[in-house]
């Protein structure tokens, strides 16, 4: 009689979801930098997607735990700041899952020199086209949506309200 199979460590940890986007995998959003089995133990790195993510330490938390129900007892999860994270991360299909969920995702994210990142909080000046019946441009109602990361936006075509995804 053999044991329950092991999942391999890679499948596993890019298979959890985001707690903030949970249509997301962390492999759609891009934060997963990558995973590492060695001598029985699974090293996982992770960039956040901003310095101050509140959601870390869940994601943390449910990487171990998917690792740990994949069969894999020895698990560390270490943080990767450098390069720091960008929406252009976000994986084609992770664009798709937002936009099929009503969220719109980002354009691409503003060239920068190597440093640390800064955040914008202004005017948007490139059009955010709606998720929903494609409208070029939209307005924006609110610079923060339910997480910091993200922006409230209203559809001038159909009303309806959406986030967005901020570049970054």
């Amino acid at each position: 009689m053999t044991g329950p199979e092991v999942v391999p460590a890679a499948v596993a940890a890019a298979a959890v979801t985001d707690p903030e986007l949970p249509m997301l995998t962390l492999a759609d959003l891009g934060i997963l930098r990558g995973v590492e089995e060695s001598a029985g133990a699974v090293t996982v790195r992770i960039t956040p997607t901003y310095s101050g993510c509140p959601a870390m330490e869940a994601i943390r938390a449910d990487l171990i735990g998917a690792l740990r129900r994949a069969g894999h007892r020895r698990v560390e999860v270490r943080t990767v700041l450098d390069p720091p994270w960008s929406t252009d991360w976000i994986t084609p299909q992770g664009r798709r899952k937002l936009a099929a969920a009503g969220i719109a995702p980002p354009g691409p994210a503003p060239r920068r020199s190597p440093g640390p990142v800064p955040l914008t909080l202004g005017a948007r000046p490139a059009p955010v086209p709606c998720p929903r019946c494609g409208q070029p441009d939209t307005e924006r109602l609110a610079a923060f949506g339910a997480t910091a990361c993200r922006e409230l936006r209203r559809c001038p075509g159909c009303r309806e309200p959406f986030e967005h995804v901020k570049e970054i």
